[in-house]
């Protein structure tokens, strides 16, 4: 038999009463249950006290051997005869060093047997010495095989595993803290994101998180103040063939994920742009996920890339790990390597392209291939493309499937509203008295608007808005008619009384009286225009102050260019330094009317016409007009209307008849041959007979409504896009031509002027349009609390649509129930149906698309109820109980439409 056949044998049972015999149950050691104990304490022959002698220790290994390796007789021998009594007497030696090791049976259980078997070698290295070679290797064997019993015991021990779980905690709690210091040291690329996207974040809030209202010049009055005590929602067109809709702006991707905004100098597009920005970055799902027109931008990541930024120096566009850098983000050259690649291929990105008529019009179609290779790599993605109405043409992303919205002007409850808002930004910085005057103001002014039809033609966006507010304040309740009055009006405010009514005495040396100012700043915006830009680097600038300033020589006498420059940047209340070295104005219609009056007195009438056909030039033609003397400018727009009338292009010939009509309104003077000319060339274009047209006639203004049709000799379509055009025009003045489409057959018309409700006051418009608009085959719309209200007054209709946002009782005090049969509800207007009862003569019931399920069984019970209509694909719940009692009739609604706004 060779050693390793004995050591098996041994490992059968025979080495564990050797072990009992080695370790003592009851002892030093033995009440230790909670802590580690150490080896020796548990030996029996600890030091010089031993219970278990050599010779007894001797004695049993040698009978133990014996017994394993068999009798004499078998032959079995793995060393020489007669080496048995040294084997047994070594393997004796070896195991009375089990109690000179330090370590605690929790240590030597970890070792393993080989390890503890090595340890008790090299305690006793003499033990096997007069060995033979067979001797050795049998000690060896039944060495580690007592060492694997003896560990055995160690695990058997009551105390032994709680022991081990509490190590093991600890070396636990170890492992996990230097991993962390591993993963904060060398962090993975998803943990790099996730802690860059937090930074970026903050940046993005604290960034676009502040907005400025123009016009508030109290003395303590901040720069900026807060975005979401600010910030204004606005309403923008949804144009669907020709049905006529109307959803607020920050909802634009309810439903979308690609939008094209189209909206006038200043009427909030950027604003929007930042409102939408900080609602992502700030992820505050009470927000985001209050409703469905906000639940796209959960979990996104937000970029604005300003178009004016990204084309100022450079021909090409950033790919997308250029973002940061081009956009003068400070965070740029922290972003993990790519990082911007990672959120757009996930489809994580919510992107903002702010101002496409900003790009210079020779990298405009560049700027359009740009964005398609992008959508086209990165599909999954939000998209927001912003541009004043006519900068590119209709449709010109419809291939990318965006969606077309234009922003409205502001209706007369969102002037109301701006109102208020700026006056209580106002107070939160006045004194007492102060407060006092500008509550009068406010009242004074919100009476204005009402009652004033010139001074509501001018409060159409926020811009305008500021500027009335401001210079009603700082004229004592007087405000100028016009739109050229009020632009001068501002500039004044801006570049004189300003810092005179501050008290600011020259800080920097220089003073300098309004005229001057003018001078500089209008030359400074008109290279602006000419270099098709809204930047300009701080250098060129300087340059062209440079240049001007020997023909303004009360400013050159006070300084060079640099100071008179730097003058200008912090006095006039214009220009501002959005990044260090980049110039621009605090608003491109600022840049555009001083521009026109620079293009004016230089006599570049000539050049205004030539450059009549780019959109980055419309407003300064307009503005041109306005400062022009009556006879130059009434010669000007005969050139815009001679030079229409030579177009070879149909869309040519419209856009500049269309822009000379629209320039009228600003003409001072004009000679009775000019405006026939005009008017006759306006009345070609009228009626409309698209979308596009309808729009294109709303934007020149309240004018066009002296020129709109009535009903007669108009097909049904140029009927419905007329009265399209007078709804997008708005105002006190549409009224009266709206109430001649009241009786026309085609209910597309009818119902247009139904849905039109929310954008006039509400009283007028009630009396004046609606209260004679027989109901026929059209639904009512319903969308504040003051319709409600007066819609009770006008004796209630038979078909009604109501939008969200009404409690149950409300709507049948208001409804009258009496006279209801069609009915339009949101879907989620109530847990249960039981309310409809009161609508004893309902006979069909239409609910809103909703992405939850409906429960429709307790309809069953209504006694009149023969239709209901529901959204083709709405989960619905209870269909079953309908069943012989009213018919379910899917509808498909219409998508590009959000009937929940």
């Amino acid at each position: 038999m060779d050693a390793s056949a004995i050591a098996a044998r041994l490992a059968s049972g025979v080495i564990t009463p050797l072990v009992k015999k080695l370790f003592v149950s009851e002892g030093p050691g033995a009440g230790l249950v909670d802590h580690p104990v150490r080896v020796s304490s548990l030996v029996s022959f600890t030091g010089e006290k031993r219970q278990l002698t050599d010779a007894d220790l001797h004695k049993l290994t040698r009978g133990l051997l014996r017994s394993a390796m068999g009798s004499p007789d078998n032959g079995e021998r793995p060393v020489p005869p007669g080496e048995e009594e040294a084997v047994a007497l070594a393997l004796a030696r070896t195991l009375t060093h089990l109690g000179d090791l330090e370590m605690d049976d929790v240590q030597a259980v970890r070792m393993g047997p080989q390890a503890l078997a090595q340890a008790l070698k090299a305690a006793g290295p003499d033990c096997t010495r007069d060995l033979s070679a067979d001797g050795a290797y049998l000690h060896d064997a039944l060495l580690t095989s007592a060492c694997l019993h003896i560990l055995h015991f160690f695990t058997q021990r009551s105390t032994f595993v709680a022991r081990t779980l509490v190590e093991h905690s600890g070396q636990l709690a170890q492992v996990i803290a230097k991993t962390d210091l591993l993963l904060a040291r060398n962090p993975s690329p998803v943990t790099k994101d996730t802690l860059f996207e937090e930074r970026y974040a903050a940046h993005i809030i604290q960034k676009h998180g502040m907005l400025t209202i123009y016009g508030i010049d109290l003395s303590r009055s901040p720069e900026q103040w807060p975005l979401g005590t600010a910030y204004l929602s606005l309403e923008a067109d949804l144009d669907r063939d020709t049905r006529h809709a109307m959803i607020r702006a920050e909802h634009a991707f309810n439903g979308r994920d690609r939008v094209l905004l189209r909206g006038v100098a200043g009427s909030g597009k950027t604003t929007l742009v930042q409102w939408l920005a900080v609602t992502t970055a700030q992820q505050d799902l009470t927000v985001l996920d209050s409703g469905a027109p906000l639940a796209s931008l959960i979990g996104r990541v937000p970029f604005v890339l300003p178009m004016r930024t990204l084309t100022r120096q450079h021909d090409d566009l950033p790919t997308p790990d250029e973002f940061l850098h081009r956009t003068r983000c400070p965070l740029a050259g922290a972003q993990p390597a790519g990082w911007v690649d990672r959120v757009l291929a996930s489809g994580r990105g919510l992107l903002l392209l702010d101002g496409i008529d900003e790009v210079p019009k020779r990298t405009r179609e560049r700027t359009r291939r740009w964005l398609q290779d992008l959508l086209a790599t990165y599909r999954k993605n939000v998209w927001l493309v912003t541009s004043r109405p006519s900068a590119v043409r209709d449709r010109w992303l419809a291939t990318e499937k965006f969606t077309e919205l234009s922003l409205a002007p502001m209706s007369r409850e969102d002037v109301t509203s701006f109102i208020h808002r700026w006056h209580n930004a106002a107070r939160s910085v006045s004194e007492q008295e102060e407060r006092n005057q500008l509550d009068t103001y406010e009242a004074s002014l919100v009476t204005a608007i009402r009652t004033k039809q010139d001074l509501a033609r001018l409060a159409t966006n926020p811009l305008m808005c500021g500027l009335i507010c401001a210079l009603h304040c700082d004229r004592r309740g007087y405000l100028p008619s016009g739109r050229k009055e009020l632009y001068d009006a501002a500039l004044s405010m801006l570049l004189a009384r300003r810092d005179r009514e501050r008290d600011m005495e020259a800080p920097d040396g220089i003073e300098l009286t309004e005229e001057p100012k003018v001078r500089l700043l209008q030359r400074l915006a008109y290279k602006f225009i000419l270099n098709g830009k809204s930047e300009l680097d701080r250098s060129h600038a300087e340059r062209v102050i440079a240049d001007t300033l020997p023909s303004v020589p009360v400013a050159a006498a006070q300084g060079d260019a640099t100071a008179i420059f730097q003058h200008l940047l912090l006095r006039s209340g214009l220009l501002r330094e959005p990044a260090i070295g980049t110039i621009d104005f605090i608003h491109r219609t600022f840049q555009d009317y001083l521009g026109a009056k620079a293009a004016v007195e230089e006599g570049d009438m000539a050049l205004l016409v030539l450059r009549a056909v780019e959109s980055q030039w419309e407003d300064v033609i307009r503005m041109a007009v306005a400062h022009a003397r009556p006879k130059e400018g009434a010669e000007f727009l005969m050139d815009l209307i001679r030079r229409g009338d030579g177009s070879t292009s149909g869309y040519r010939r419209s856009q500049l008849h269309l822009l000379a009509t629209a320039a009228v309104e600003h003409a001072t003077e004009l000679e009775p041959r000019v405006r026939a000319a005009i008017s006759e060339r306006a009345g070609a274009l009228i009626p409309p007979r698209s979308p596009r047209e309808a729009h294109d006639l709303a934007a020149i203004g309240p004018v066009v409504l002296e020129l709109l049709p009535g009903p007669e000799q108009l097909s049904d379509e140029e009927a419905l896009l007329t009265a399209h055009t007078a709804v997008l025009i708005g105002g006190d003045a549409a009224i009266p031509l709206l109430r001649r489409y009241q009786d026309h057959p085609d209910p597309q018309v009818r119902q247009l002027l139904c849905n039109a409700w929310h954008r006039f006051d509400t009283v007028s418009y009630a009396e004046g349009v609606l209260a004679d608009l027989p109901e026929e085959d059209v639904h009512f719309e319903i969308a504040t609390p003051e319709e409600l209200s007066t819609f009770g007054k006008l004796g209630g209709r038979s078909r009604i649509r109501v939008s969200k946002g009404f409690d149950t009782i409300r709507l049948v005090q208001g409804l009258r129930p009496d006279r209801v049969t069609h009915l339009w509800l949101p879907a989620e207007q109530s847990a249960t149906w039981y309310w409809l009862a009161a609508f004893s003569r309902l006979d069909t019931l239409t609910l809103d698309p909703s992405t939850e399920p409906v429960d429709v069984s307790s309809l069953a019970a209504h006694p009149f109820l023969r239709v209901l209509r529901i959204p083709s694909n709405q989960p619905v719940v209870g269909r079953e109980a309908l069943i012989d009692k009213v018919m379910v009739a899917p509808y498909q609604p219409d998508p590009g439409i959000d009937p929940a706004v």
